[in-house]
């Protein structure tokens, strides 16, 4: 379809609760999926959520497979989640580095669950019901985040861990999103 323009941290609908799918599967759902994943991939992003796009709907798309922004991860397959529910499988959190697409140039240092379980349904309808730790798991929280009008840097604890990525990580670094 198309690559979209990607939403910037201060946007309204990037700080608004995204409403529900209703119709799944749907000609309007597949053509947005696809717009999010010309979008992600243009952008070698690791996930997008809807709102990025300027659509406030329950959709996010992840998935990291050879990525230049995260060569040092694990592999992470390629999802479409619609109408998420995540739920932590135990209190251990973690810090690592984040970034997002809709907040360029910048990452910071965000605690996020190890080890999590996500439900949803794909966009033909099929139900997802997954477990995932480490990057998998941050990534489907910041991801699924987006949803409830959250971004990243809401969640840094020490804004001495939020910076410009240039100044931070001069060799370079990847992170989710």
């Amino acid at each position: 379809m198309a690559v979209k323009p990607v939403r910037r941290m201060g946007d309204p609908v990037l700080l608004a609760r995204a409403q529900p799918v209703g119709d799944v599967p749907s000609a309007a759902l597949e053509a947005l999926v696809q717009d999010m994943r010309d979008t992600m991939a243009a952008l070698d992003g690791a996930g997008l959520a809807a709102p990025q796009i300027g659509v406030p709907l329950r959709v996010v798309i992840f998935g990291v497979q050879a990525n230049p922004r995260y060569p040092h991860v694990a592999e992470v397959p390629m999802t479409v989640l619609i109408n998420p529910v995540v739920e932590p499988l135990s209190s251990e959190e973690e810090e690592d580095w984040e970034g997002c697409l809709s907040v360029p140039g910048l990452r910071g240092l965000v605690p996020r669950y190890h080890r999590i379980r996500y439900r949803g349904v794909d966009a033909t309808g099929q139900p997802i019901d997954r477990e995932a730790e480490g990057f998998h798991a941050r990534v489907v929280q910041h991801e699924c985040d987006h949803l409830d009008g959250i971004l990243y840097p809401m969640r840094i604890r020490d804004l001495r861990h939020f910076g410009y990525e240039t100044i931070l990580f001069p060799q370079g670094v990847g992170g989710p999103d």
